[in-house]
């Protein structure tokens, strides 16, 4: 044995039986050591049994105690208790909360704990503790436990040696494909989703029958994932083909929802089944949050009528609304859709992390298979063996029943003398010696020489299939027929619960299209509360309230269809559907609540969308351009930079087009009029000069039709326009002249 001094990266330290090594070295060496125990005893399941260590530590404390799907219930308590201190040397919270799910119907394709009590629910709510529940093993785990006590697999010790566990189970089914898995190890991790267990004996048996057999046909029999709360998969064939190939990708998976109607045109969509591992409650808050935000206008309201199925209710906000239309918008902005992760990260043998496809998983099951039949055949021709040498030594007791019985009365070494007289093994004449009276009557013997017929001839079927591949794998396709039959759709929870379907293209219909078109008013003050009040009032004679210290500032006929455009000083536009507004009947809300507008930035402008429509944009520093309203629309609440601006300078001016000439007016009173082709088109910049100033900047822009004059309300209200423009006209960028005389004081064209 070498000393450990010898390592010349490794110096004595001056304690007693202390040594001294690089800080590098030893990190690495302990968190390599702490990353394998995660991979191969935490995070991975085994391809071969499809569980985890603590998974099939508790199974197996559950065979233990004898918890038969068919017996009765213990304590959860009891159960984790034992699973802790004998096998699993973790905290007993832990535990629970693995063996729970296992019980759980909607977590678990298949459960392999039969929980009886509070195991929680698909809304998310938590088991109750483990001393108020109890369980028992289900049919599909005893099927994972088949032959463990005929040396199908493996022991070890446990981790204080006091007693041995399984290092794999039997696996009467491909439990890691049949109920799935999911984790993380270190650098790396495992998603595996639950699959139909009669797919599966298909796909294996096509398997046995074409050993080569490629993906492209085993997906034949394993079309995709199977869940245990349904759903639909719309995820391409082509896609999954390539995910099972490669053993990495992800599905496409929809709730399942139906229309019901009401009567009189109205309708609502019922969702019967939602995606995997969604928690209804979750669901529906964002569903919640969806409509509080107004994000989907089109749905008015969503209801939980679940009891033990699965009903939600959603309400849409007319019955114009396309149903189609309404779930497709669902589905991208709420976890009615959701991509489910296949990463087939799995330990091979239980040593060797590999990513594969479906092929290499069900080969794995299948070689565990055989190689589970073959220790079992081997152990019962074992068993038969030490019986049929048993039965050899009775039936020579029966032929000398007299001497035998002389013997045993009369010799002080029986066993010895009976050795020695008959040629029997030890084993024989223990046996023997063991033998009951009762034993001893003829009619005994006859069943003796049936037994041993019997024996010789299972023992020769056993010879024969353990010396034959071929047989080994007829037995292993009746084997797997039988748990198709098993655990098919005559099964409790048996059948397909996920089925498939294209997803359909509905064309994005306009969401103004489905709204219902009614009359509003717009009404926004000069802070920026906005709200929308009902029909069509008459401006000029009704009184607005406004909060104190506010005043109305923009104020218009719409309708509930329109989009509304609003220009911050930022240089950004935003868009406000106006079936979002608020009601009329208060002061309405904070327009910075619907778009984020800063807090440093204010209103320019607040006006109906009309597509096709050009705009007039200006800074207030004279620099502006024109841009298509249709360019300006904002998809999201961040708004769209249009107009550049920076330092004190401001976005100042937006005005439809509307002629053929620009007018512009400075702080300084003078105003320029010039064509408007010398200003370019854009859709986002800084513009180009429109008039230059000394001091200042621009107040007022707008556009006109030269022959028809330039209009302007005077001082006393009345419209006066103006047609001899010729002093003011000139090129773009020029300085202009003092405005005509009666021109607004403030400086403002309207």
């Amino acid at each position: 044995m070498t000393d450990i001094t010898d390592d010349p990266n490794i110096s004595p330290s001056s304690g007693p039986g202390e040594v001294t090594e690089p800080l590098r070295r030893a990190i690495g060496e302990r968190y390599l050591t702490y990353a394998l125990s995660t991979i191969m005893h935490r995070a991975l399941p085994d391809a071969r049994d499809g569980l985890k260590p603590v998974h099939r530590r508790i199974l197996y404390a559950m065979r233990e105690l004898k918890l038969a799907s068919n017996g009765g219930f213990r304590k959860s308590a009891k159960i984790s208790g034992d699973v802790m201190g004998n096998y699993h040397p973790h905290g007993d919270a832990a535990i629970y909360d693995a063996m729970a799910r296992l019980a759980q119907d909607f977590a678990v394709r298949y459960p392999l704990v039969d929980g009886q009590g509070n195991f929680g629910n698909i809304d998310g709510d938590n088991p109750a503790a483990s001393r108020y529940t109890e369980a028992r093993m289900t049919a599909a785990a005893e099927a994972l436990l088949e032959g463990l006590s005929e040396n199908a697999v493996d022991f070890r010790e446990n981790y204080d040696g006091t007693l041995t566990e399984p290092i794999v189970l039997p696996a009467s089914f491909p439990n890691l494909l049949a109920n799935g898995s999911s984790g993380i190890a270190v650098g790396m991790a495992t998603n595996i989703p639950p699959h139909n267990i009669a797919e599966l004996c298909d796909a294996c048996l096509h398997l046995i029958k074409v050993p080569d057999a490629r993906d492209d046909t085993l997906i034949n029999y394993v079309p995709g994932p199977d869940f245990p709360t349904g759903g639909v998969i719309v995820e391409p064939r082509e896609s999954m083909l390539e995910t099972y190939r490669t053993g990495r990708g992800a599905f496409r998976l929809r709730s399942k929802w139906e229309i019901e109607e009401l009567g009189r045109g109205q309708w609502q969509i019922i969702v019967t089944e939602i995606p995997y591992q969604v928690q209804k409650s979750k669901l529906i808050e964002k569903l919640a949050e969806l409509i509080q935000s107004k994000r989907i206008p089109i749905l008015a309201d969503v209801r939980d009528e679940s009891a033990e199925d699965i009903r939600l209710v959603l309400e849409p906000k007319s019955k114009n609304v396309v149903p189609e239309v309404l779930m497709n918008t669902l589905f991208r902005q709420s976890d009615l859709e959701l991509r489910f992760s296949l990463n087939m990260n799995v330990l091979i043998d239980g040593r060797t992390p590999k990513v594969c496809s479906l092929k290499e998983v069900l080969r794995a099951f299948l070689d565990h298979r055989r190689e589970v039949l073959q220790r079992r055949s081997q152990h019962r021709l074992e068993k038969i063996d030490h019986r049929l040498e048993v039965l050899e030594g009775y039936i020579v007791a029966f032929l000398n029943l007299d001497r035998v019985i002389e013997i045993i009365r009369y010799e002080d070494e029986p066993k010895a003398v009976m050795i020695a007289e008959f040629d029997l093994s030890d084993v024989q004449a223990e046996a023997i010696l063991n033998m009951r009276l009762r034993s001893l009557r003829k009619l005994e013997e006859l069943e003796l020489k049936r037994e041993l017929d019997v024996l010789l001839l299972e023992r020769e079927g056993l010879a024969e299939l353990l010396a034959d591949e071929g047989l080994q794998w007829n037995r292993i396709s009746e084997q797997l027929r039988e748990t198709k039959k098993k655990f098919g759709k005559d099964y409790e929870g048996g059948a397909r619960r996920t089925q498939f379907a294209e997803a359909a293209v509905v064309e994005d219909v306009p969401i103004e299209a489905m709204i219902e078109r009614e009359p509003i008013t717009v009404v926004c003050s000069k802070m920026g509360w906005v709200r929308a009040m009902k029909g069509h009032i008459a401006l000029e004679t009704t009184e607005l309230k406004f909060k104190d210290g506010d005043e109305g500032r923009f104020a218009f006929h719409a309708e509930t269809t329109d989009r509304l455009l609003v220009l911050g000083t930022n240089g950004r536009f935003y868009t406000v559907p106006a079936s979002n507004l608020p009601g009329g009947r208060g002061m309405g809300e904070p327009l910075r609540l619907m778009v984020d507008l800063p807090n440093d930035a204010d209103l320019v402008d607040l006006f109906i969308h009309v597509p096709g429509r050009k705009l007039l944009v200006a800074s207030s520093a004279g620099d502006g351009f024109v841009v298509p309203e249709d360019d300006v629309m904002a998809q999201t609440r961040t708004g769209k930079q249009v107009l550049n601006v920076r330092n004190e300078v401001r976005a100042q001016v937006c005005r439809p087009i509307d002629g053929d000439s620009v007018a512009c007016v400075g702080e300084n009173r003078k105003v320029l009029i010039f064509p408007l082709d010398e200003l370019p088109e854009m859709t986002r910049g800084k513009g180009v000069r429109l008039q230059k100033y000394k001091d200042g900047g621009l107040s007022d822009a707008t556009t006109f039709t030269l022959a028809d004059g330039l209009s302007w309300l005077d001082p006393a209200g009345r419209t006066r326009t103006e047609t001899a423009l010729v002093e003011w006209t000139g090129k773009r960028a020029g300085t202009g002249r003092m405005a005509p005389r009666g021109f607004p004081r403030n400086n403002k064209f309207t």
